[in-house]
């Protein structure tokens, strides 16, 4: 793959993306710095076509750089719900924050420039370059890891800096100084149709005949597979404390597990005077939660006691409230804990 030169690979590309590749996806039409600033962070480990409604939703509520700067939290938390890895959500206004206070509401035109923004990492910045400006920016992201991989045999750990480095050379020698929009748009959707991690359509990309994992039978090998580790499991108790009207949530630190979402209070061990009312499991990235949810005993006085010690450790850590249920949707909640706030509702009849 080495000896095509790159104006050819870039026509290729772009041939290709014309006749075969996504014109018609929601942030492409206008392709502004925000929209393609938003559709990027929301596509970090999400695909598309999960993504897309939350988009769509997001643009009504925070049309601008503006308007996502100037929200609250909570409304920001509210919209990301269920779309996970949240820390994108408070990286992305930080970033709109960065923006509209330090650089007076206009984007950066330059990769370096770009690279200062608060969540704008490399990647990033050259997809804004690219799909916004139509500029030179080399990008990288897990599908044109994979399709490089392929194409140039490169071996190793995808985390590797070695490997890194290279997938960036092959970047920066591939992307052209003109037609960038569709030539990344190309790369990205060669890798999300055609050069897919499992079951990839070799037959039908236009590089197969020059790409050293097809030509060697080594499809299946590369990328090479990341070390497979053991996660710990840890155990998590919750209070559940609700009526017809109100469930007690509290909002955790802005760092840790479920970032400044809502969850039921989290204390450090089971209550003395409560039923176990639920469970449920959820998969971190470095560790298994096994979650025990608690009822304390109708008994007002245990009750008390229980608000004024385990509830008090938590609101120690945490700020905790009595959210009406009516507006609940008015609340980022973590996925797992609003269906389990949803099930005990149910079971209570306040569903």
């Amino acid at each position: 793959m080495q000896h095509i030169a790159p104006k050819d690979f870039v026509a290729t590309v772009l041939k290709w993306q014309q006749q075969h590749g996504r014109h018609d996806l929601p942030w492409q039409q206008p392709a502004t710095p925000y929209r393609v600033l938003v559709s990027e962070i929301m596509l970090q480990q999400t695909q598309v076509v999960t993504v897309i409604p939350y988009f769509q939703r997001w643009m009504q509520a925070f049309p601008n750089i503006s308007a996502l700067a100037n929200a609250s939290e909570d409304q920001v938390m509210a919209l990301w719900q269920g779309l996970g890895y949240y820390s994108r959500a408070r990286n992305l206004q930080k970033a709109a924050r960065y923006i509209e206070h330090e650089l007076g509401g206009e984007f950066p035109r330059e990769l370096k420039q770009l690279e200062m923004i608060p969540g704008v990492g490399r990647y990033t910045a050259g997809a804004i370059r690219s799909f916004a400006y139509d500029n030179y920016g080399p990008i990288v992201d897990g599908n044109v890891r994979r399709l490089f991989c392929r194409l140039f045999a490169i071996e190793g750990q995808p985390t590797a800096a070695a490997v890194n480095k290279a997938l960036w050379q092959q970047a920066e020698r591939l992307t052209p100084e003109h037609n960038n929009r569709h030539f990344a748009q190309g790369l990205l959707d060669l890798g999300a149709t055609l050069c897919k991690p499992r079951n990839p359509e070799c037959p039908r990309c236009p590089f197969n005949h020059a790409c050293a994992a097809y030509t060697q039978n080594r499809v299946g090998e590369l990328p090479t597979a990341k070390l497979k580790k053991t996660l710990p499991t840890k155990t998590g108790h919750f209070l559940w404390l609700a009526n017809k009207a109100n469930v007690m949530l509290s909002k955790r630190p802005d760092t840790g597990i479920w970032a400044s979402l809502w969850c039921l209070p989290e204390v450090s061990e089971a209550p003395a005077a409560a039923t176990l009312v639920a469970t449920f499991k959820h998969t971190f990235s470095h560790y298994k939660l096994n979650a025990k949810v608690w009822q304390p005993e109708a008994d007002a006085a245990i009750r008390s006691e229980l608000i004024g010690s385990e509830l008090k450790e938590a609101s120690n850590h945490y700020q905790c409230a009595h959210i009406n249920l009516q507006n609940i949707h008015e609340f980022g909640l973590p996925a797992p804990m609003l269906k389990l706030l949803n099930k005990l509702l149910r079971e209570d009849g306040n569903g």
